[in-house]
Formats: C-alpha cells, sequence, structure tokens
C-alpha cells in the first residue's frame, strides 16, 4: 500500500486544495507517482473519460499528479440544489437528491464505498495526497464524520493543517481548532501551515514561535499569497452554487501546456515555503 498525508483546514477557503495539488505536483517531480483523494466534495462537477463524474477540484490535483482523473478520487460528490438539499453521486454515479438532514444522518453507510476507493488507489500510487473538507472542529458535525478526522482515522493518515493569515486572526484559527479536537485527533496533526501570507517574514517569526509554544506543534512553512492561474476548491463550489454551472473536462480549461507552468509555479512556492524534508519523515511515519 501507498504512503499517505492529509491536508485539513481551519475552515473553507484557506487553501487546502491548491496546497493538495501542489503536494502532487511536488511528489511527482521527485519521481513517486501520487494521486489525490478527497471522499466527500461539493463543487463543480468533471466528467472522466469512462462517463463518471468527480469534483473538478480533484480532475485539477491528478492533473497536477500527471494523471488520469477517476471516479476512485472522489467517492461522493454533492450537487447542491438548493441551500438545504443536494444530489448526491457515488462511485461517479448520481443515486437521488437528499436533505442536508437526512445525508448527515445516513453517510456512514459510504464507508465501504470510500474505502474501496481509496485502497484502490493506495494499491496503485505510492503516494496518496488526502484533502479534507471544512474544518475538523465542527463539533456538531464530528458524528459520523467522513472527511476529516473521522476519515484520517480511518486510513491512519497524518495530518498538516493550513490556516488563512488574510483576513486575520490565523493563530486563534489553528490554536482553536487543535483545542476542540479530541486527544487522540489532535495527536494526529503532525504540523502547521500558514498559507496566503503578504508582508515581512520578520514581524511574523514571533508569533509563529509563540503559536509553536502555544499548541506544541511545529509551523512547517509559510505559503506567500499566490497568483498562480489555478481554480481553488472553494472558489469553484462558489461559482458551481452561483451559476450551476455545467460539466467540465479539466482539458478545456486553458491549454495543456499553460496549465502544466502553473502547476510547476504552484509546487515552486510549495517547495521553497514548506520543510519538504519534515514531510517526507511524516509519510515515512518517522516524526
Amino acid at each position: 500500500m501507498g504512503k499517505v498525508i492529509m491536508i485539513q483546514g481551519t475552515m473553507s477557503n484557506v487553501g487546502k486544495s491548491l496546497i493538495t495539488a501542489g503536494l502532487c505536483r511536488v511528489f511527482r517531480q521527485d519521481g513517486h507517482s501520487v494521486a489525490p483523494f478527497k471522499s466527500q466534495n461539493m463543487c463543480r462537477p468533471y466528467i472522466t473519460a469512462d462517463g463518471l463524474e468527480i469534483g473538478i477540484a480533484q480532475a485539477i490535483q491528478a492533473e497536477a499528479a500527471g494523471i488520469a482523473p477517476c471516479a476512485d478520487m472522489n467517492p461522493i460528490l454533492l450537487k447542491p440544489v438548493s441551500d438545504s438539499g443536494s444530489r448526491v453521486v457515488v462511485n461517479g454515479r448520481s443515486i437521488g437528491h437528499m436533505s442536508g438532514t437526512e445525508y448527515f444522518a445516513g453517510r456512514k453507510r459510504f464507508i465501504p464505498d470510500i474505502m474501496r476507493a481509496y485502497e484502490s488507489l493506495s494499491g496503485r500510487f505510492d503516494i496518496v495526497v488526502v484533502e479534507g473538507a471544512g474544518s475538523p472542529a465542527e463539533i456538531n458535525l464530528r458524528q459520523n464524520d467522513i472527511v476529516n478526522m473521522g476519515l484520517a482515522k480511518l486510513i491512519g493518515a497524518p495530518v498538516l493543517l493550513v490556516g488563512d493569515i488574510d483576513p486575520g486572526g490565523v493563530f486563534a484559527q489553528l490554536a482553536g481548532t487543535l483545542m476542540l479536537l479530541e486527544d487522540d485527533e489532535r495527536d494526529m496533526v503532525k504540523g502547521l501551515i500558514i498559507n496566503k501570507f503578504r508582508g515581512e517574514i520578520g514581524l511574523l517569526r514571533p508569533g509563529l514561535a509563540m503559536l509553536e509554544e502555544i499548541t506544541g506543534k511545529p509551523v512547517i512553512g509559510t505559503i506567500p499569497y499566490l497568483y498562480v492561474d489555478i481554480e481553488d476548491e472553494d472558489s469553484l463550489a462558489e461559482s458551481y452554487r452561483k451559476r450551476q454551472a455545467q460539466p467540465e473536462r479539466a482539458a478545456d480549461l486553458k491549454t495543456a501546456a499553460y496549465r502544466d507552468s502553473q502547476y510547476n509555479a504552484l509546487a515552486d512556492a510549495v517547495r521553497q515555503s514548506l520543510d519538504m524534508e519534515f514531510i517526507y519523515k511524516i509519510l515515512s511515519g518517522t516524526p
């Protein structure tokens, strides 16, 4: 079975999808076969070569990894049709409409589908980069969780927790999220990432040291605010909610050469900003 690492965030729109894509490209550049995975997603759909639906974010991440998108990368896709209900797609095929309450109450029944998809990828690739959804600290949704810490426990994934400094409050985001986790969940978080930083890094460093002291977790990097031309998960989801876009193919989003240059730029930023030696140690189970 392949190695695994999971990217979780303090909230939506912290940049989980782009960091996942960036890591996929970095691992590919380093000579590893790699695949993205997100157990449950809500974003614009993408149609795979065999006619199955997944989230377009996973299609973009697959392209960054240099592989063809497949349904295993996103076994559950939620396509919102109202503020309180979605069409549920499992293994690439619609199984009908569910209200939010109905889906929440019964989502553990999808665990076999999630595990089959994950194990299929893990059996075929050296590394699987898993993306969480929203925040693991939504304590009202902790029961029956299948996308954040619940999933991390199922697959034994070490977690990197991402916070977004751009709107402010990143220290509270990260420390508060860790505080609200269960003890065993907190132990699964191996490092913290500050994303979307703008300014002088020297002014930030004292806060990073204090954050490490407060949380007991290392800050493994600060990623600058990036201007790469790659759509992020939450922008995709918001766009989908606003205009109910038609399914797309990743090949239709600008030229392949241009997209490749953007993935490389993203990988360069990830490699320069994060402690990749530490990340490889996490993959080996040594930290």
